[in-house]
């Protein structure tokens, strides 16, 4: 081999494809054009409500259309229920289901529905034996509500306690009454008056019982922003605790507060100078004691004032008259 076929030996692949020169990484990539965004994939759905929640839940209608009201057969895990369409068909982000959803077996009979009102009446005669086992064994504990499966599968029994139950006799004897599976079920106090349900201070039925899925956290704070009397009868449900209606306009009255100035700051209005004495943050106004007649405080718009000197953060007066 001469020395010109040692050269070309020498930049020859060994497999025998002939090199090619060298490019930089983004001339041989192709140009990524700006697509577009991705839409979210989406199901559809009806909302199925049941007894003794406020939440409804989420299942695949198949190949049927449901109209508001329908009473509907579905399997849950606590086994066969009789639901009602809260919300009928409609389409929801594919993230916000749960898997596996079910889907509804069926539309609910007229055989069903008797089934039903039949397993309401048998409730009642269980709650009334279910008493009386309770107090034969002298245990502190408040029956609320017993509630069958549609398919008698089970029986559950929802009471209040002040401390923790030691209710393993008490199944016993029930098992031995109703040949079924027995469930006792400790709930809150919030979840009792959701059960048992009633009309709250606004002459309306429980949120709780008519709309909310969950209870949602609430303070003495809110109550204090939203210039609400802080005596306990008036800011509390029938549960005894806070009102859930108080984080409604929580976000409303945080937003506000940020316009307005602060209880006790020191301010500058067309009549004088003068101290906050009351915020009232959706109406964007302020009560200012002045100087020179302390005796008779004065509304004020936000606009028309200056702040001279800030006062406490979020405070507000608690009204005097409020009924």
């Amino acid at each position: 081999m001469n020395e010109l076929e040692l050269e070309k030996a020498a930049v020859q692949p060994e497999n025998g494809a002939a090199e090619t020169p060298s490019e930089p990484l983004e001339a041989a990539l192709p140009i990524q054009e700006n697509e577009p965004p991705k839409q979210k994939e989406t199901v559809e759905v009806v909302d199925v409500a049941f007894r003794n929640s406020g939440k409804n839940y989420f299942f695949s209608p198949g190949e049927s259309t449901f109209s508001l009201g329908d009473r509907v057969i579905v399997e849950t895990a606590r086994g066969i229920e009789l639901g009602r369409i809260a919300k009928t068909n409609h389409k929801v982000d594919a993230e916000k289901i749960a898997a596996p959803l079910k889907k509804v077996m069926r539309k609910a009979t007229p055989d069903d529905i008797e089934r039903s009102d039949r397993n309401r009446e048998l409730e009642i005669s269980a709650a009334e034996i279910a008493q009386q086992k309770i107090a034969a064994r002298k245990l502190e504990m408040n029956l609320v509500d017993v509630e069958y499966t549609f398919d008698n599968s089970k029986l559950i029994f929802y009471f209040t306690a002040e401390n923790r139950v030691d209710f393993r006799e008490l199944v016993k004897d029930l098992a031995a009454i109703f040949r079924t599976r027995i469930d006792l079920r400790q709930i809150g106090i919030r979840d009792e008056a959701r059960m048992v349900g009633g009309l709250g201070s606004c002459g309306r039925p429980f949120c709780c019982t008519s709309f909310l899925s969950d209870f949602a956290q609430v303070s003495i704070k809110m109550a204090k922003e939203q210039n609400f009397s802080l005596n306990s009868a008036k800011i509390s449900g029938a549960c005894g605790r806070l009102m859930c209606c108080l984080r409604y306009e929580h976000d409303s009255y945080e937003e506000a507060l940020k316009l307005v100035p602060s209880l006790g700051s020191y301010v500058e209005t067309p009549n004088g100078n003068g101290s906050v004495t009351e915020v009232r943050p959706l109406a964007g106004t302020v009560r200012v004691k002045l100087d020179d007649k302390p005796e008779a405080p004065k509304l004020f718009s936000v606009s028309e004032i200056t702040v001279l000197r800030a006062g406490k953060k979020g405070g507000v007066k608690e009204p005097q008259n409020q009924q």
